[in-house]
């Protein structure tokens, strides 16, 4: 008997999930529905009005299995330096993305480098000291993390930006103490179990 509860309920969730699908999307002001003091989209189907919300993405992975309490402590200490570096990476990012955009609406080479310097200037004052504050490990996986947000290396964007000869010094600066601006990230290899800990990170599981 629980095991037709459970099939009835799992059709019923697939049934509102089809069905929500199907809805059209409307944003509009007058064009939203007011639940428990709070305005929602709403889509009608068939003449009835139904609340329209988008859930977050939950995932669904293997119960974590470690050998012993080092692999234990060492997941533990990856899910705090995600915490503590991707949002830096999602900054990152979006100031490339902004940078790029502004350029391109520039009008010559010249215009381009002095804003450039600018954004060099500003990055610096902005970020320097927390920098500071990241361990070896935090810097190396905020490397990697910006490559996965901006499908760069750290390396190519310094080129990009600054040319090849800041880049390659930056390079050089960074392998003095073990590191590679170079360095990929590798979401189904060396960084899977990384991945993981970003994704459950990203919507709010851990």
């Amino acid at each position: 008997m629980s095991y037709f509860c459970v099939v009835n309920k799992l059709l019923n969730i697939l049934l509102v999930a089809l069905f929500v699908s199907l809805c059209p999307i409307h944003g509009q002001a007058q064009e939203k529905q007011r639940i428990n003091g709070y305005w929602v989209p709403m889509c009608v189907y068939e003449g009835d009005t139904i609340p329209y919300i988008q859930l977050r993405t939950v995932y669904i992975f293997r119960p974590m299995k470690f050998k012993n309490e080092r692999a234990r402590r060492e997941y533990n200490k990856l899910v705090r330096d995600v915490k503590k570096v991707y949002p830096i990476s999602l900054e990152i990012n979006r100031a490339i993305i902004e940078t790029y955009e502004y350029l391109q609406t520039l009008p010559n080479e010249k215009a381009r480098q002095k804003h450039i310097k600018n954004v060099e200037k500003g990055l610096k004052e902005q970020y320097t000291a927390r920098m500071k504050k990241l361990t070896f490990s935090q810097g190396k996986l905020l490397i990697k993390l910006v490559d996965r947000q901006s499908h760069q290396t750290s390396y190519e964007l310094v080129k990009a930006f600054m040319g090849p000869f800041k880049a390659g010094f930056y390079q050089a600066f960074a392998a003095l103490f073990g590191a590679s601006l170079k360095k990929e990230y590798d979401p189904t290899g060396e960084d899977r179990l990384t991945e993981r800990v970003v994704l459950m990170v990203e919507s709010g599981q851990i």
